[in-house]
């Protein structure tokens, strides 16, 4: 379920009251509030039941000239967005001082996009773990406000030691921020320990230091970070580095996952299978159990109702498959063939017997078609991952040469 948002928009022009409205409003976990001045600001946050989640203002309102909105809004604990008609480089770094997310222009379209892209990062960061590695605890307190003014859940150790074991302890941290001179294990070397373990690879890194030559930050580079920081630097700085960092390692997970997931029914798809499923194979000492089913007679639903019928009951089928075996993991093997992976296997044979026949008493898409599969399950060690699925597929061959809506174990 979708949690709901409230942003405060604070702005006298009418026109881009409606402007940010659209556009906030295309995101169904944003509701917009709306207010034309100060006053109306003020009063919706004494009066208010639910927080704020954030708030977007002009500083030039009727009632209120001087940017008082912004002192109203930072008062509250709201993060907040400034979006005004008048650049002003002193005070953008005077408002950046105060705690202000961003200062930005409202020179063009891309403004209004910027934003509402701003908005839409706080809500990201909300499930983001960030460590800080760093052994001054004035920097680490500096580090650790700028973070969770972005929302951020920050978490801070004194020394690269203490981060190995943090990052050894926690699997939840998404990125590392680590300066570069701290005791026992500098940020240089815990960067090169972590890139050499293939569990932190996706694992963001941002290196920073206040010392050294520009070769250090081309260094830190070539050990696997993903940017680097000269202490000092600016908020905005900070900001964007990080917030590019994420964005691109999401870019890349985005990508990787496209290449694992079936288009029609959005399961796992046989790749992710083989490479999961050795993964799981070996962790578990080999203990594990394969469920493979095969859909009957697709071939006549195809012929009789055609493909985007037949298409649509797979993606209906699936989603019964999720909502069945949520503990296992589910993927669609081929065309009308599914497997289901399971590290426990306790109950699963009733489990699967329970699918199978709940399954045949629904109908599903709008002609209102019946459903049987023919199934297998395989659950004795085999040496190898492959073996194990070769088995399952054994099985369920037997399964359809005795006839459909059949299961054999």
């Amino acid at each position: 379920m979708n949690v709901v948002r409230k942003i405060l928009v604070v702005e006298d022009s009418p026109v881009v009251l409606k402007v940010l409205d659209h556009l906030l409003s295309q995101n169904s976990t944003f509701t917009p509030v709306l207010c034309a001045t100060y006053q109306e600001a003020e009063d919706q946050l004494e009066g208010g039941n639910e927080a704020f989640f954030a708030a977007i203002v002009d500083l030039n309102l009727p009632d209120a000239e001087n940017g008082e909105i912004v002192d109203l809004v930072l008062s509250n604990k709201i993060p907040c967005v400034v979006l005004t008609a008048n650049f002003d480089d002193d005070l953008r770094l005077k408002l950046l001082h105060k705690g202000v997310l961003d200062y930005i222009a409202k020179d063009s379209r891309y403004s209004f996009n910027h934003v509402i892209k701003v908005i839409e990062r706080l809500r990201k960061n909300q499930g983001i773990n960030v460590l800080v590695a760093e052994d001054s605890s004035t920097s680490r307190l500096f580090i650790r406000v700028l973070l969770e003014q972005y929302c951020f859940n920050v978490i801070e150790v004194e020394n690269g030691q203490e981060a190995l074991a943090m990052l050894e302890k926690d699997s939840t941290i998404s990125m590392l921020i680590t300066d570069f001179n701290m005791p026992l294990v500098n940020g240089y070397d815990l960067v090169r320990m972590l890139r050499h373990n293939s569990r932190f690879q996706d694992l963001v890194i941002i290196g920073l230091s206040a010392e050294g030559d520009n070769s250090l930050s081309a260094k830190f580079i070539k050990a696997g970070a993903n940017d680097f920081l000269k202490k000092p630097f600016y908020h905005e700085e900070f900001h964007c580095r990080v917030i590019h960092s994420l964005e691109a390692q999401e870019m890349l997970e985005a990508i990787r996952d496209l290449s694992c997931i079936d288009p029609l029914t959005k399961l796992k798809n046989r790749r992710y299978l083989f490479e999961e499923g050795e993964k799981i194979f070996l962790s578990s000492n080999k203990d594990i159990s394969l469920v493979m089913l095969d859909l009957d007679r697709f071939k006549e639903i195809n012929d009789t109702y055609g493909h985007l019928v037949g298409d649509s009951l797979l993606t209906l089928v699936s989603q019964e498959m999720q909502t069945a075996f949520y503990d296992e993991l589910v993927c669609r093997f081929s065309g009308k063939k599914f497997c289901i992976l399971s590290e426990s296997g306790l109950n699963l044979k009733s489990k699967v017997e329970h699918f199978l026949a709940d399954i045949k008493l629904k109908e599903f898409t709008e002609a209102k078609i019946s459903i049987s599969f023919s199934a297998s399950l395989y659950s004795q060690s085999t040496e190898h991952f492959e073996d194990l699925v070769r088995k399952a597929g054994q099985l369920l061959r037997q399964a359809k040469q005795t006839g459909h809506d059949v299961f054999v174990f």
